[in-house]
């Protein structure tokens, strides 16, 4: 069965569940339990034969030829004492609550499971039908309204370009989109190495390293993880059900990828002052530059603090990051004296369930301290100027990224058809010197030179759909600014 059928089979029976009060992330929540599972019983068959010592009554043949009555209470037991158990397991199963209450109905979505023998499948296909079902489950229910578009993760990956036995860590990960990115370049990459004992073991196990502060998401992530052959029922690769930002890190890592909740300033204030700390709802973090209770520029912050020497980075961050004063100023002109910011790449509208988002990806690498600025220059490219997309007729591809991954990987960006000249002034990537921005109002990072055809052209007018996603699109960002201004009023 092809992974588009298989993905409708299964999430077809979500519209039954659906009258009994069952959300659409509910579902994806019960399909993590039961998928979970029945794999663990594919592996422990030969020929791979693995044990995973799941306690009796609590494995997937007890659920399979369990008869409908009292299965509901069954499922509800074998849910509570998995949660009781150590390792990938117990995290897996951490709070876990049956949702589907029709002992019927979870029969049936047993019976559905069971047809089919997935460990059979690639990993990319079986990782492929549980984001699909991820994805399914964001555009019904609004909840991943800020998900990271595929395009732009593999568009990040392939600048940051991960090696094997590099660490890579997200600290707001999400279902793992990131890490799945990462995992596919590595595959397709670094195949040969894989085979090895030692870097097969690293890369299961100690590659990727996570915090999410919600539990059900930080479950789908292990679950996304373990269907693309990362970790296994007793060792998993560390994904922290905790805020990242309050506790600070000992260790470093080679790679962060990220991309920060958007919108939302926190109920509590990050500090590197000592006697500012000794506060209710304060956090000291001696390693930061200034306070802030913006999530966005704490994480900032937090990112450079994760990074060793030589590590780099790659963040998703909203527009009023780039421009906004305050802690902002202040940690704009940080982050070019003591990292190398050497790329922006502006991101289009349309590519975000939320509308109106208006983002950039930002590429750093921390490098040795030094007397002088680290930036020498930054790249910008303006991917979003004249440039349009939605969510379904215009779907934004890696192809439409490529141009800009080329021009990040030229040894020589200059000599790029890409590169904006006097000769080319529609050209999209453009370089300014350190002294250029630093001299910009409150050290702008907010630049482009593209002219704005958004003249009344009759004849070349976009679909009316376009217009009006733009139309909102501008509303929502102008509100979303109105807000941030309010927001840093009320701060100060």
């Amino acid at each position: 069965m092809t992974t588009n059928n298989l993905v409708a089979k299964i999430w077809s029976f979500c519209d039954t569940l659906r009258d009994d009060g069952v959300s659409y992330s509910d579902y994806v929540e019960q399909l993590t339990f039961l998928l979970f599972l029945k794999m663990a019983d594919e592996y422990s068959q030969p020929p791979y034969n693995r044990e995973f010592n799941i306690p009796d009554r609590c494995n997937w043949k007890f659920l399979s030829s369990h008869k409908e009555d009292n299965l509901t209470t069954d499922y509800f037991n074998l849910l509570t004492k998995l949660s009781e158990q150590g390792g990938m397991l117990g995290k897996i199963f951490y709070g876990a609550q049956n949702k589907i209450h029709d002992h019927k109905k979870l029969k049936k979505l047993i019976e559905l499971i069971d047809e089919e023998t997935w460990v059979s499948e690639s990993v990319d296909i079986k990782g492929d039908i549980y984001e699909s079902l991820l994805q399914k489950s964001a555009e019904s229910s609004g909840a991943g309204q800020y998900f990271t578009p595929r395009a732009v993760i593999k568009a990040m990956v392939e600048c940051v370009r991960p090696q094997t036995k590099e660490t890579i860590w997200d600290p707001s990960c999400g279902t793992g989109g990131f890490f799945l990115g990462a995992i596919e370049y590595l595959n397709n990459n670094f195949k040969e190495e894989l085979n090895k004992r030692d870097t097969k073991e690293f890369f299961q196990f100690d590659t990727f390293k996570g915090w999410e502060i919600v539990p059900s998401t930080a479950r789908l992530c292990l679950m996304n993880l373990f269907l693309h052959d990362i970790g296994d029922l007793i060792k998993t690769p560390d994904v922290n059900i905790e805020d990242s930002l309050i506790n600070p890190i000992d260790q470093k890592t080679n790679i962060v990828l990220a991309n920060p909740p958007f919108g939302k300033s926190s109920s509590y204030y990050i500090t590197n002052d000592k006697k500012m700390a000794e506060q209710d709802s304060y956090f000291y973090r001696s390693n930061f530059w200034t306070t802030t209770s913006n999530k966005q520029l704490a994480f900032v912050q937090h990112i450079v603090s994760m990074l060793e020497e030589d590590g780099r980075a790659a963040i998703v961050l909203p527009d009023n990051i780039l421009f906004e004063g305050g802690a902002g100023e202040i940690i704009r002109k940080k982050l070019l004296e003591e990292t190398n910011l050497h790329t922006i790449l502006r991101l289009p509208t349309g590519i975000f369930y939320a509308n109106g988002v208006k983002s950039n990806v930002l590429f750093l690498e921390k490098k040795k301290g030094s007397k002088k600025p680290l930036t020498k220059e930054v790249w910008v490219y303006d991917y979003r100027t004249n440039i349009h997309h939605t969510l379904k007729k215009q779907v934004l591809k890696y192809e439409h990224l490529l141009p800009f991954v080329e021009c990040y990987l030229s040894k020589d960006r200059n000599k790029t058809n890409e590169t904006w000249s006097k000769d080319n002034p529609n050209g999209r990537l453009r370089k300014y010197s350190y002294n250029e921005i630093i001299l910009r109002d409150k050290t702008n990072f907010d630049v482009f030179w593209l002219k704005d055809d958004s003249y009344i052209d009759m004849d070349s007018l976009p679909e009316p759909e376009i217009l009006a996603q733009e139309i909102i699109d501008g509303l929502d960002s102008a509100v979303n600014s109105f807000r941030e201004v309010v927001r840093s009023l009320h701060r100060n």
